[in-house]
């Protein structure tokens, strides 16, 4: 994936013999920090600091969708940071295409930033998992502290159902029967005015996180709704906000490969990056 928002490999070290190596080192282009770091730092964040942070999360979450990827674990650890305030999204290793059922597992995104159909063992879901992520996480970049911090999975139901209210039958048509008949038997909440909760984030900012927030994930706002919205309009431009070329694939995990194959394929991808150690 080659977008400024996404976090470069720079270089793939081949072993120096092919017969025999335990180990890959992957080179990324050098990052300063990351996004939990600085919300658990006493650095000062302006509205436009957070701002531009969500449009470069949305940016990048932009291409990477296009590609018919989802990101499935998006959290502030996994968003890198450099002085400039250029942000990159890392950490691939839950990703997968929109189109792979067979992976569509729950156990998927680390919890706090998890969407209702995860928590409800939705088997088929969306990019909206991403898009129900980023508003936890924006969310926890201007309060400074995390959205939904629960400490097990029932937990976690309850805290995002105490803020943004217990969905109607109409909201539940995405989940089957027995998660349908668990939230019926729960104890019922009205929404919670997002406004008087969070009275310092700018408004348009709460309107945007309400769309982001919103329990039925076909109801939740897309990537490119988001970027579009008022509240990005200083930076919204969409001639600069680029999509993949082509669809990406994970067939190669598709097939039983052994070690030694593995190790071949490890081998010539780092060849592709040096291909003087041929």
């Amino acid at each position: 994936m080659d977008h400024e928002n996404i976090v470069a490999i720079r270089d793939i070290i081949p072993p120096p013999q092919r017969n025999s190596f335990n180990d890959v080192y992957i080179a990324y282009e050098l990052m300063d920090t990351d996004l939990h770091q600085i919300i658990r730092s006493n650095q000062a964040l302006s509205e436009e600091h957070c701002q531009y942070f969500l449009y470069q999360i949305l940016r990048g979450l932009k291409y990477i969708h296009s590609a018919n990827v989802l990101h499935r674990d998006l959290k502030p650890s996994n968003l890198l940071l450099n002085a400039n305030c250029d942000l990159k999204i890392c950490d691939f290793g839950l990703a997968r295409t929109t189109s792979e059922t067979d992976f569509m597992t729950e156990y998927v995104v680390t919890r706090w930033y998890r969407a209702p159909e995860l928590l409800l063992n939705s088997s088929e879901y969306t990019a909206a998992i991403d898009v129900w992520s980023v508003g936890c996480i924006f969310m926890e970049l201007m309060d400074r502290k995390p959205l939904f911090p629960g400490r097990d999975h029932v937990h976690q139901l309850r805290l995002l159902m105490e803020l943004i209210g217990t969905p109607n039958e109409a909201d539940l048509d995405f989940v089957n029967e027995n998660a349908r008949r668990y939230i019926r038997q729960l104890p019922r909440h009205a929404r919670q005015s997002f406004t008087e909760k969070f009275p310092h984030v700018h408004p348009l900012a709460i309107d945007l996180v309400e769309k982001m927030l919103t329990f039925d994930p076909r109801q939740r706002i897309t990537v490119e709704g988001a970027l579009a919205h008022p509240y990005l309009a200083s930076l919204h431009d969409i001639s600069d906000e680029p999509v993949c070329s082509s669809p990406f694939s994970f067939d190669f995990e598709q097939h039983a490969l052994s070690e030694e194959q593995m190790k071949d394929l490890i081998y010539q991808e780092g060849l592709a990056f040096n291909p003087e150690y041929q």
